[in-house]
C-alpha cells in the first residue's frame, strides 16, 4: 500500500512532463501513447499512470527529463497572420516568431491565424490546464466588427444561446460599443471555448465578422500594449491570475 505522504504528492505523470517543459499536456500524452516515456526503466503508455517526483525515475527517449523550469507568464498582442501554435508543418509564421526566447513556452488556448488580440504564452502547465478547463468560467472579451448592425433581437439570441453544429452555446454577454454606417462593433463576453466560436456565433445571427479582436480573458487585459508586442506579466499580475483560476476551480465543485 502507498504510504500517504506518497499519495499526497503524487501526480500524472503528464502533468509532470508538462510542469517540466518537455510539453504541452496535450503533447505530454501523446508522448506517453507513443511509447516514449519510462517511469522506473518500464515503458508507460497508461495516461492514468501517476507518479512521486522525488521518488520515481523518469526518462523520456532514454533521457532524464530538465529540471523544473523557471515559470514565465508572457502577454502578446497577436496581429492578424500568425498562427498559435510552436512550430507549423506548412511554414507558416508562428507566434513564437514574435517572442525570441529559448525557454520552451505554450499558447494558452488558439487565436484564429485571421484574428488579433490577447494571448498568454506560459511554461506554467497547471494554469494552462485551469485556463482551458473545459467546464470553467474563464471569461474572454472579443471586439467584433460586423455587418449588418444586429438589432435588438439578434443582441437577445447572442445573451440567450445560439444553436451551432456543435449544439447550443452558453448564453454570452453581448452590447454595441460603436456603430458605423454600414455595421456596428459588437462586444461579446464568453466563457466557452468552442472553435471559431464568436464567428460562428456572429453568422447564426446574420452578422457576419469583418474583423475580431480579443482585448480580455480572465483579469487580464491588453491596456497599451502595442499590436506584435509582448511583455512579461508582473508578479501582481500572475498573482491575480492564480486567484482568479482558483475561484473558477471552486465554482466547478
Amino acid at each position: 500500500m502507498e504510504r500517504k505522504s506518497e499519495q499526497e504528492n503524487s501526480i500524472r505523470l503528464q502533468k509532470f512532463l508538462a510542469e517540466r517543459g518537455v510539453a504541452s499536456r496535450r503533447g505530454a500524452e501523446q508522448m506517453i501513447a507513443q511509447g516514449r516515456v519510462q517511469v522506473n526503466g518500464k515503458i508507460v503508455t497508461d495516461m492514468g499512470v501517476k507518479i512521486v517526483p522525488t521518488e520515481d525515475r523518469i526518462l523520456i527517449d532514454g533521457a532524464p527529463p530538465p529540471s523544473l523550469p523557471r515559470l514565465r507568464y508572457i502577454l502578446l498582442h497577436k496581429p492578424v497572420g500568425y498562427i498559435c501554435s510552436v512550430r507549423d508543418e506548412k511554414g507558416r509564421r508562428t507566434v513564437m516568431d514574435l517572442v525570441p526566447t529559448a525557454q520552451r513556452l505554450y499558447p494558452v488556448g488558439r487565436l484564429d491565424y485571421d484574428t488579433s488580440g490577447l494571448l498568454l504564452l506560459t511554461n506554467d502547465g497547471s494554469l494552462t490546464n485551469a485556463l482551458l478547463h473545459p467546464s470553467g468560467q474563464v471569461e474572454k472579451t472579443y471586439w467584433a466588427e460586423v455587418s449588418p448592425a444586429p438589432d435588438a433581437s439578434r443582441l437577445q439570441r447572442l445573451r440567450q444561446g445560439v444553436y451551432l453544429s456543435d449544439g447550443m452555446t452558453a448564453p454570452a454577454r453581448a452590447r454595441i460599443i460603436k456603430r458605423m454606417s454600414d455595421g456596428a462593433v459588437v462586444e461579446l463576453m464568453i466563457h466557452e471555448g468552442r472553435n471559431r466560436q464568436v464567428r460562428r456565433m456572429m453568422e447564426a445571427i446574420n452578422c457576419p465578422v469583418r474583423r475580431l479582436k480579443r482585448v480580455a480573458m480572465a483579469c487580464l487585459t491588453l491596456e497599451d500594449l502595442p499590436l506584435g508586442q509582448w511583455r512579461e506579466l508582473s508578479r501582481q499580475e500572475v498573482e491575480r491570475l492564480l486567484l482568479y483560476v482558483g475561484q473558477a476551480a471552486t465554482k466547478r465543485r
